[in-house]
């Protein structure tokens, strides 16, 4: 990515309600570590997520109280959950805590689904922009076991353009049956970019954009919601951009 594509990118503007209590500093500190390289979070399930009420506005289905009750045991157990100051409060330490709070602090969230994985690799992956250009990035394979790290958002762009089909662009000026090409295509991919609010830890979506990826026969379609009709899909405007880190940058400017 060029340094004009990374100015062509917002930084999430952070909010006051909603962040996680966080040590003075640590912010700073993590964000200083993340410019020499990933900062890796560990892996958790959506129960453990869901227990510290982590990213559970995106995840799919919140488990039942016996596996929540479960995970919470766990995370005590390796001391990543402790009693707090009130019988109310409980603290989340160490890595879990960092992506807790850098979680709590974004304002949009880009949400990438594919078919067509292979094994050893994700079927969904989650990006958090943060002001300061960095990003929380999690990695959901098929167990439901979410990986979760902080990159450099540029980076992280170009992780997920390497995980996403590629391939030349269809012919722009062609007209194409929608649901066939997603029939048949080799792997496809809806990438939803939402804006959302939050108060305390609960988080509003707000507006979203759509975007479809699919390679069939050797070549890229990509398709955009029909502005007439948000439940059907068209041949993306812009469909003659090989491009798709660019247009990934496009959908969260």
């Amino acid at each position: 990515m060029s340094d004009d594509d990374q100015r062509d990118v917002p930084p999430a503007a952070p909010s006051d309600a909603g962040v996680a209590s966080a040590p003075a500093g640590l912010v700073s500190a993590v964000v200083n570590l993340v410019n020499t390289g990933p900062v890796l979070l560990g892996a958790y399930t959506i129960a453990e997520l869901t227990a510290v009420d982590a990213i559970v506005d995106f995840l799919e289905a919140r488990p039942s109280d016996d596996v929540i009750a479960e995970a919470v045991r766990s995370l005590a157990a390796r001391q990543l959950l402790l009693a707090g100051d009130t019988g109310e409060e409980v603290q989340v330490q160490g890595d879990l805590g960092i992506a807790v709070a850098f979680q709590q602090r974004a304002r949009m969230v880009l949400d990438a689904r594919t078919t067509g994985s292979g094994p050893g690799e994700p079927w969904r992956i989650l990006l958090l922009p943060q002001p300061e250009r960095i990003c929380l990035m999690v990695r959901i394979d098929a167990l439901g076991v979410h990986q979760m790290g902080l990159y450099k958002l540029d980076e992280a762009l170009n992780a997920l353009t390497e995980w996403l089909p590629r391939g030349p662009s269809a012919d722009p000026g062609k007209s194409v049956d929608t649901d066939a090409v997603l029939a048949a295509a080799e792997r496809s991919a809806l990438i939803t970019v939402t804006e959302y609010t939050a108060q305390g830890s609960a988080e509003t979506a707000g507006s979203s954009r759509d975007l479809v990826l699919a390679r069939s026969g050797g070549r890229l379609h990509v398709l955009a919601r029909d502005p007439a009709n948000r439940e059907k899909l068209v041949p993306d405007p812009d469909s003659g951009k090989d491009d798709v880190n660019e247009r990934l940058v496009g959908l969260l400017t």
